[in-house]
């Protein structure tokens, strides 16, 4: 069972981590302060302008269903963060040394001067789509948008000791609505894969810690792991 609880890691005083409304990660889901849950979930992105006229339409087409679909809220958020070459470069570092051409081996340092050079000024961003899929057991279907959005049941009870039965059903509801937003947005063309807990945690760790972004690296939509389905 993978799990995360960021309080064990503070040892007295005052930490950020009380100001976050994140109060365990597990099995793949973010256990909020109020006892809400939120599934994260990664999708590709397509060019919409080098579709033809019909294809576009039909993505539109297909975007209003999976819109009308949704008896629940969910944000999708865009997360722009600089290219990090370093993993591409420690690989022409490999291939330079490998290399017993005296030649290959200049046109390879040649080559790597260029694209740090490349990146520095042109600062290559890469953009990643989200979508956080939420479950509260208490909503309040005939409260107001605020309790749609934010409704609560018992603090703890999702996450506390004895209660992991009702944590269980409580993220299997949760998967349940993740698995719908999968083939309902499948249908506009994209690739969608839920992060598991550790993909998780670097995610809110990139984003709690922005001197440190371009640290870690996020993994690509084709890398993701794809363990709840």
């Amino acid at each position: 069972m993978e799990f995360l609880n960021p309080k064990k890691g503070t040892q007295g005083g005052s930490s950020t981590q009380q100001y976050v409304d994140v109060d365990k990660i597990r099995d793949g889901a973010i256990v909020m302060k109020n006892g809400s849950l939120r599934s994260i979930l990664l999708v590709s992105s397509i060019n919409f302008d080098l579709k033809s006229s019909e294809e576009q339409d039909a993505i539109i087409g297909q975007y209003q269903s999976f819109l009308n679909s949704l008896d629940f809220p969910l944000q999708i958020v865009v997360s722009s963060r600089r290219f990090n070459i370093n993993p591409y470069i420690e690989l022409l570092n490999g291939a330079e040394k490998e290399q017993e051409s005296e030649l290959l081996r200049f046109q390879i340092s040649e080559y790597k001067l260029f694209i740090k050079n490349l990146t520095d000024i042109s600062s290559i961003m890469s953009k990643y789509f989200y979508v956080v899929v939420p479950f509260s057991p208490a909503e309040d279907k005939e409260g107001g948008l605020q309790n749609k959005l934010f409704g609560i049941f018992r603090p703890k009870e999702a996450s506390g000791g004895g209660t992991n039965q009702r944590f269980e059903t409580y993220h299997s509801q949760l998967l349940q609505r993740v698995e719908h937003v999968i083939q309902a947005l499948s249908g506009t063309g994209v690739r969608v894969a839920p992060l598991n807990t550790a993909e998780i945690i670097e995610i809110l760790y990139n984003s709690y810690n922005p001197t440190l972004f371009t640290a870690s690296v996020v993994k690509d939509i084709n890398s993701v792991e794809i363990s709840s389905f």
